[in-house]
């Protein structure tokens, strides 16, 4: 927190000026404490107290010039906040209680994680079921593709004997692949649904 000012050149030529008149009433321990901040090498500091002193003579003798004048081109001095060195001892305990907290959130996280189950299911059989799964899925894809392929050829062969253009076999081939494959695509969603449990 601020408690004094880092003076300027204006507080310096101003100060002097009044520190030279010898007719004035400047009380001594005033006069004392502004040569003290015009003798000090840069940055000269200006507590406040001394400033109040300073606005008070200067309102009392009633002066050409205030104290927000004089301090126009000075700052606020901010002394470096020193930072106490931590204790030892609480540093110990609030790493003790850090890891006493992240062994409970560990322990929060794998509750539900039987340790002797996994070991007595073996990793074998795991990817046995896993491999049928895929093997299941890859069979049913390659029949859903085989039975469309076979459903265009044949459409198309056997729509030679109805049509003499090419086009008109090859559209009549794609709507007989299209309602096998919507047929096909139809089982299978419910077959799935059944394996899924789902009515």
């Amino acid at each position: 927190m601020a408690s004094s000012f880092v003076v300027g050149d204006q507080f310096r030529n101003k100060v002097s000026g009044l520190l030279e008149k010898t007719d004035s009433s400047l009380p001594k321990a005033l006069r004392q404490e502004l040569e003290e901040i015009l003798n000090k090498t840069q940055p000269a500091v200006l507590n406040f107290s001394t400033a109040r002193k300073l606005q008070k003579y200067l309102q009392d003798e009633g002066n050409p010039f205030y104290l927000h004048e004089l301090l126009e081109d000075s700052s606020l001095y901010l002394p470096e906040v020193v930072k106490p060195p931590r204790n030892p001892e609480l540093v110990a305990r609030l790493e003790k209680i850090k890891a006493k907290l992240a062994n409970e959130e560990y322990n929060r996280i794998t509750r539900n994680v039987n340790t002797q189950e996994i070991n007595r299911s073996g990793t074998l059989a795991d990817f046995g079921r896993e491999v049928r799964s895929v093997k299941a899925a890859v069979v049913t894809i390659f029949n859903f593709l085989v039975t469309v392929v076979a459903t265009f050829a044949c459409a198309y062969m056997g729509s030679q004997y109805l049509f003499t253009e090419t086009t008109a076999r090859v559209i009549s081939a794609v709507i007989a692949a299209s309602v096998v494959g919507l047929a096909e695509l139809y089982v299978l969603v419910r077959t799935m649904e059944g394996e899924l449990g789902e009515p």
